[in-house]
């Protein structure tokens, strides 16, 4: 079994949903966009996903400049808040291959800077909300709330865990060699986390990546280290990798899972084929089902009469003029980036 998580580490109840009262404008659900390919799907379906779990705070997407202004206008038509940002580069002399993989990834620093907002919840392109999760916001201040991940896949096998068959997910199985020295800190999933955007914050990122040389997993090795000392670990339920269906099915309980996240290969939802390993599972076709039931629903696209009949019923409405609004960003050179979330 996973191991225990402290007690203050997660405090909300289960199905509690959070008032949309004082500070509603100040807070959202962020994704990223880049470049002009079919991960706009996944934007699409999310922001229909979290329509459909009744969510009260709206999802602002974060996008590079290579997004097509077609993918713009679908997104807004879905009632999502459009904020194009400008691409982050490795330092310069640290990276000789896949630059454009670790631009994609390194931009959502951005997302720091968007002050406007006192706490936000990440989310990939590939990740879909099946229950209200609004509650996350109201978690204490001051820590970086997210899932801890799995070391089992072979995407791990650079690194120490997995040469040695060790995973935070059931550290008594294979128990970390004391010659090796201290077991490795909590290491977290970067595809959701609940954050607070700080211009301080976003410098010091800034700053550090400067400093950094990028490692295999990009931006999610940069925050583990980053946010260290402020990570508090959420249950599994609020990002469930698909890889813990098959290599940790004891931790997972499918009826009580929130957060989908679509992140093994061949299982992108509005690319899935059933043919890659893993993917013909039971579960698995259950799950890519239940995203084009949300996708494919009608009813859950944007209706703007909704937002005015709400806020004259006394609920806020969602400001999507401003937050269409392009903020100046840093200035630095730019290359298109290929099609990624």
């Amino acid at each position: 079994m996973a191991p225990g998580l402290p007690a203050d580490s997660f405090s909300a109840p289960v199905n509690k949903i959070s008032s949309a009262t004082a500070g509603y404008s100040k807070r959202a659900y962020v994704t990223f966009l880049a470049g002009n390919g079919d991960y706009v799907k996944g934007v699409v379906g999310l922001a229909k996903g979290l329509r459909k779990a009744k969510s009260a705070y709206p999802l602002v997407v974060a996008m590079l400049p290579d997004v097509p202004e077609e993918h713009r206008e679908m997104l807004k038509a879905q009632g999502c808040i459009v904020r194009e940002i400008e691409p982050i580069y490795p330092p310069e002399n640290q990276i000789q291959f896949a630059m454009a993989y670790y631009v994609i990834n390194y931009s959502k620093l951005r997302i720091w800077n968007f002050e406007e907002y006192s706490k936000m919840v990440y989310l990939d392109a590939d990740i879909q909300v099946y229950d209200n999760i609004d509650h996350l916001f109201d978690e204490p201040d001051g820590y970086f709330y997210a899932v801890m991940d799995c070391f089992c896949e072979k995407t791990w096998s650079h690194s120490k865990q997995y040469s040695i068959g060790y995973c935070q997910q059931c550290p008594d199985k294979v128990v970390w060699p004391a010659e090796m020295g201290s077991p490795p800190p909590l290491y977290f999933n970067a595809g959701m986390f609940a954050f607070e955007p700080s211009a301080l914050t976003y410098e010091s990122l800034l700053e550090t990546l400067r400093i950094t040389p990028p490692t295999p997993f990009a931006e999610q090795d940069f925050l583990n280290m980053f946010f260290q000392q402020m990570y508090k670990p959420i249950p599994l339920a609020y990002n469930l990798v698909l890889a813990m269906l098959w290599r940790h099915p004891e931790n997972v309980e499918l009826e009580k899972v929130k957060v989908v996240h679509y992140c093994a290969a061949g299982s992108k939802p509005w690319r899935y084929t059933g043919v890659e390993t893993n993917m013909d599972r039971e579960d698995i076709k259950l799950l890519v089902k239940k995203w084009w039931d949300i996708y494919d629903d009608e009813s859950l696209d944007f209706k703007p009469e909704s937002s005015i009949e709400e806020a004259a019923e006394g609920t806020p409405m969602r400001s999507l003029i401003m937050g269409s609004v392009p903020v100046p960003e840093p200035a630095v050179s730019y290359i298109p980036a290929p099609s990624a979330a």
